[in-house]
């Protein structure tokens, strides 16, 4: 019998506690803000089932009931499955970490406050075609405009990833920026310590200096709603702004 097909799965953070979104995320999780009259998870999910996944794993902490109250087993199509993130917070990594029984061989995370206008499958597609390397991010060459640079590459290589805060002083070899879609393996995921806090960001760097870590770069800006500001950015855009994701 032919071997089946890989599985295409999207795995969100969605656990967070949403900090900078107070006080509306006091109540509700942002993957629920409302974002041009609908959820925002709304909008995540219908392009990553317009993408081709065959599910999404949804990583839920804060107002997780809420989330599955909301969204279901089933959006747009798109099957969904949940893991919880548990009483202690440990990071984007750690929820990770944490759902590893659920995760495929190979998988999309990506951020349960960010809309990406590209192909949210492409960075899959790269690593199923390179299989000496762990994993491929997608970045974005954004030189200090939308935020904080931190991803210096090489054509389709990260050399660097450093984690920096706004305020900073710009570092110009980090003229690109995590783009909020990265392709993993699970082995990767399985190596890090189990109920340990850590990010993603830790992963991303250790990946990149151990030359594991492939770049594919996106075209359009990226959108997030982690900010009011950002906020304001994705609702323009889905409202018909000039310039809005597809």
């Amino acid at each position: 019998m032919p071997a089946a097909p890989p599985l295409h799965q999207a795995v969100i953070l969605a656990g967070g506690l949403g900090t900078r979104m107070r006080p509306r995320t006091d109540r509700l999780p942002k993957l629920l803000l409302p974002v041009a009259g609908r959820p925002f998870g709304a909008w995540l999910l219908e392009r990553l089932a317009g993408a081709g996944f065959d599910e999404a794993l949804l990583c839920v902490g804060h107002l997780g009931e809420a989330i599955r109250a909301a969204l279901g087993d089933r959006f747009a199509g798109l099957p969904l499955r949940y893991a919880d993130d548990g009483p202690a917070l440990l990071g984007t990594a750690g929820a990770l970490r944490r759902a590893l029984p659920r995760l495929a061989p190979a998988f999309v995370v990506t951020y349960g406050d960010s809309y990406l206008p590209f192909d949210y499958l492409a960075p899959l597609r790269d690593l199923e075609a390179h299989p000496g390397a762990l994993g491929t991010m997608a970045v974005y060459r954004n030189e200090g405009r939308l935020d904080a640079s931190n991803t210096a590459i090489s054509g389709e290589r990260v050399l660097r990833y450093e984690k920096r805060g706004v305020n900073e002083p710009r570092d110009p070899d980090l003229d690109h920026i995590d783009y909020g879609a990265m392709a993993l393996r699970r082995e990767v995921i399985e190596a890090l310590p189990g109920g340990v806090a850590i990010g993603l960001d830790a992963v991303q760097r250790d990946l990149a200096v151990r030359g594991e870590l492939r770049a594919l770069v996106a075209r359009e800006r990226f959108y997030e709603i982690g900010s009011e500001a950002g906020l304001r950015d994705l609702e323009e855009a889905l409202r018909g702004g000039a310039g809005g994701p597809p």
